[in-house]
């Protein structure tokens, strides 16, 4: 004789409850995931100089590719906006010739549901001692700079995000067609300060907006030259300026972890 549970009716209905709600849960976290936009703004080393393919190498295609193999992070669209030799003054509004590039890469993005932020690592070409357009540039004016870039973008594109990476390391021999060595070294470092400077400025009028990113590649690459970085021959001997491959990887590494800290954590 089989007996009757009085309970199996409702069990089975909580049961069917449970699953219908653990699959609309999973699809809430799904769609939960940010995605994000990313124009990176910088140099020779963000473009990818002296990569074999800069356009899947270059340290933008790491950085997406750590993103979205974190948690909470969706699709992330990017925009390499580095070019060789370029500073600061390169990317001022006013000097009309980085800058709509930079707008136009943003405004070209067709998922506009996703977060835009805008990376910028620059200084490197500003701490020359002659070449670069504008170098050497003073801390002061580094400042400045950075502070008119921001103020346009964030005119432009209310509710961006923006993140400033500290520029990386570089040998202090570092001579080509432009001249750096040991004086546009030590002049760089005075950019660092000047990076916490903006952000802080930021902090009233456009809480949660602009923030510091990566601090840490500067030491890494100064300890690890020889190995990530390419070896190029200048007119004081072999320099350290561009990352190679693993190089690239490890710096794209460094920015995603910066991004991810502030827009994710």
């Amino acid at each position: 004789m089989i007996s009757k549970n009085p309970l199996r009716p409702i069990l089975l209905i909580l049961a069917i409850c449970f699953i219908a709600t653990t699959t609309v849960l999973a699809r809430v976290a799904d769609t939960a995931k940010k995605d994000l936009n990313i124009v990176f703004i910088g140099n020779s080393i963000t473009h990818g100089a002296g990569l074999k393919d800069w356009k899947t190498e270059a340290p933008p295609n790491e950085a997406a590719k750590y993103l979205m193999q974190q948690a909470g992070v969706g699709v992330v669209n990017f925009a390499n906006q580095g070019y060789s030799g370029h500073t600061t003054v390169d990317f001022l509004p006013a000097t009309n010739k980085d800058f709509p590039k930079v707008e136009a890469a943003a405004q070209a993005f067709t998922n506009k549901n996703a977060q835009l932020v805008f990376s910028i690592i620059l200084g490197t070409n500003d701490s020359a001692v002659n070449g670069p357009n504008g170098a050497p540039v003073t801390k002061e004016n580094y400042q400045a700079n950075l502070q008119a870039i921001i103020n346009q973008l964030l005119k432009d594109f209310p509710g961006c995000n923006v993140i400033i990476q500290q520029p990386t390391w570089y040998s202090p021999n570092t001579h080509n067609h432009s001249t750096y060595m040991q004086e546009g070294l030590n002049r760089l470092q005075t950019y660092f300060p000047m990076i916490k400077k903006v952000v802080k400025s930021y902090a009233k009028t456009n809480p949660g907006q602009v923030f510091r990113g990566d601090r840490k590649a500067f030491g890494f690459f100064k300890k690890h030259a020889e190995q990530f970085f390419q070896h190029e021959s200048g007119q004081d001997g072999i320099f350290y300026l561009h990352p190679n491959k693993e190089g690239a990887i490890i710096l794209g590494d460094f920015w995603a972890k910066a991004i991810y800290k502030n827009l994710y954590k």
